[in-house]
C-alpha cells in the first residue's frame, strides 16, 4: 500500500517489530528470572530493600500484568496489522500474476534462462516439452501466437502467504493471552482428607475465589522410596455440586482433573500428627470417618465405640504403621498394628466392622483456569505451519518460450524463484536436461 502518512510508515516499519519483539524477549527474561507475585517481603529479603522498591515502581513483580507489558503487547499487534495491510496487496498480485503476459526480453532478464534449438514442428515441439514438464510435476498453461507458443507453469504460489500467516498466529495468541488474563485465574487450595473446600486463594493477591461448586478430597496417598522422599502420590476428589456428587476420580502428577473449565493439578501434600480413622458398619451399611489426635480417644455414639491410635511406626517423616485400639465398653477391646492400605475386619458385641486407620494428609492443588488456552493452541498450531511455508516454500515459476526458427524452432527457458534460489538453480539444470532428452527423439 503506497501512502506519504509518516504514522502509517511507523507503524510498518520492521525495525519497529524487531525492537518491540527484542523488548518482549528481554523483559520475558526479567520476568522469568525474577519470580512474580511474591509478598513484598520476599522481594526485600531476596534483591534488598532498594531493588525491592524499584521492582514495585516499575510493576517487574507483576510484569506480565503491568501496564507497559501490556502496551508492548498491543505495539506490537498494531505493527502486525499495518505491516500485513501494508505488504499483503504486493504479495497477493505476486500470487495472482499471469505468467503468460511476460515478454521475451523480461524472461531473457530472469537470473536462471537458457535457450537451444530443436528440430521439427512447433506443434510437435510444444507437445513434447508440454508432456516433459508434466513428468516433472509442472502444470503448464500456454499463450498461442503467430510467432511462438509461451508455456508456463508455478509451484507453490501460496508460500507467499507463510509471513502473514505467522502474522495472524501471533495476534490469535495474543488475543488468547487477553481472554485468559481478562476471564482466567490461577490459585491453590489445600483439603485435608474428609473435608470440602469450595474457594480458592488466588496467586498474588490477598483474595479467595469461589469456585462455584465444592471439592472434596476422599483420601490421599504417598508412596515413599527408601530414602523417604516422596515416589508418587495421588488424591481422590469429588466435585459436588448443588448438594450432588457430580463426579469422583484420582488425580496425580501429570494427570489432573478439569470440570467447568477449571483444572486442578496435583502439586503437594502435607501431612498431619492426626490420623484418618474410618470405621464401616456393615450390618448397618453405614461408613464414618474420624480424623483423631495421636494417644486420644474418639467415639462413634451412635454404634457405642470407642478408639484412639496408641502407638505410631514412621520412616523419615512419615507414618507408615498405627497401632489402632478400640471397644465397645462391654467386651474385651482390641489393639492391632494396621498399615496405611490395610483394612481390619472385626466383631464387637457381634456386629462385624471393617476399620482403617492411617496418617492425616491435606492434598495441595493448583487451581487454573485459562478460557484463551485454546485460542493459544491454535495460534502456536498456524504459527507452526505458518514457519514451515515461510521458511521451506518457495514460489517457482518457469516458463518456455518456443518461437518458430527456419525448420526447426528456439526454445527459451527460464525461471524464478522468491527463495532458496541455489537449490531453484539445480532445479532449473535438471528440468534443462530432462526438456532437452525428452525432446531429442
Amino acid at each position: 500500500m503506497s501512502t506519504d502518512n509518516s504514522i502509517w510508515h511507523f507503524f510498518a516499519s520492521v525495525r519497529l517489530a524487531l525492537v518491540t519483539i527484542s523488548l518482549l524477549a528481554v523483559t520475558s527474561i526479567i520476568g522469568t528470572i525474577i519470580p512474580q507475585n511474591k509478598p513484598i517481603e520476599f522481594y526485600v529479603d531476596s534483591y534488598g530493600p532498594q531493588a525491592a522498591q524499584l521492582f514495585q515502581v516499575l510493576d517487574i513483580v507483576d510484569m506480565y500484568g503491568s501496564w507497559w507489558f501490556v502496551g508492548l503487547i498491543l505495539l506490537l499487534c498494531v505493527n502486525l496489522i499495518v505491516c500485513s495491510i501494508d505488504r499483503f496487496p504486493a504479495a497477493w498480485k505476486q500470487i495472482n500474476t499471469d505468467g503468460l503476459r511476460w515478454t521475451e526480453d523480461r524472461l531473457r532478464s530472469t537470473p536462471h534462462h537458457t535457450s537451444w534449438q530443436i528440430d521439427g514442428p512447433r506443434d510437435a515441439v510444444v507437445r513434447g516439452l508440454q508432456e516433459a514438464l508434466q513428468q516433472k510435476g509442472w502444470r503448464p498453461t500456454s499463450k498461442v501466437t503467430n510467432t511462438h507458443t509461451l508455456l508456463f507453469g508455478q509451484k507453490g504460489r501460496w508460500s507467499r502467504t507463510g509471513a502473514y500467516l505467522v502474522h495472524v498466529s501471533i495476534l490469535i495468541i495474543c488475543f488468547g493471552g487477553f481472554i485468559g488474563g481478562i476471564g482466567g485465574f490461577k490459585g491453590s487450595m489445600v483439603i485435608p482428607e474428609s473435608m470440602e473446600r469450595d474457594r480458592i486463594a488466588l496467586f498474588g493477591k490477598q483474595e479467595f475465589k469461589d469456585l462455584g461448586f465444592t471439592v472434596r478430597c476422599n483420601t490421599f496417598d504417598v508412596d515413599f522410596y527408601e530414602t523417604g522422599a516422596p515416589k508418587d502420590y495421588v488424591s481422590n476428589l469429588t466435585i459436588i455440586e448443588n448438594g450432588q456428587e457430580i463426579l469422583t476420580t484420582d488425580i496425580r502428577v501429570n494427570q489432573p482433573l478439569t470440570y467447568r473449565g477449571i483444572t486442578f493439578y496435583q502439586s503437594s501434600y502435607q501431612g498431619f500428627q492426626e490420623f484418618l480413622v474410618t470405621i464401616e458398619d456393615k450390618a448397618a451399611e453405614r461408613r464414618k470417618s474420624f480424623i483423631v489426635p495421636f494417644q486420644q480417644q474418639e467415639q462413634w455414639p451412635d454404634v457405642g465405640l470407642n478408639f484412639g491410635i496408641i502407638n505410631a511406626r514412621t520412616v523419615g517423616q512419615s507414618i507408615v504403621g498405627a497401632k489402632l485400639w478400640i471397644s465397645d465398653g462391654q467386651g474385651e477391646p482390641i489393639s492391632e498394628w494396621l498399615e496405611k492400605s490395610d483394612t481390619l475386619p472385626l466383631n464387637l458385641g457381634g456386629r462385624d466392622y471393617l476399620v482403617q486407620a492411617k496418617q492425616l494428609y491435606a492434598t495441595g492443588l493448583q487451581v487454573a483456569k485459562d478460557p484463551g488456552v485454546w485460542w493459544v493452541y491454535g495460534g502456536c498450531a498456524l504459527m507452526l505451519a505458518g514457519l514451515y511455508i515461510a521458511f521451506f516454500l518457495s514460489h517457482r515459476r518457469v516458463w518456455l518460450l518456443v518461437s518458430d526458427a527456419g525448420p526447426g524452432c528456439s526454445v527459451l527457458l527460464a525461471g524464478s524463484a522468491n527463495k532458496n534460489r541455489p537449490g531453484f538453480a539445480r532445479t532449473m539444470s535438471e528440468l534443462e536436461q530432462h526438456l532437452r532428452t525428452a525432446t531429442v527423439g
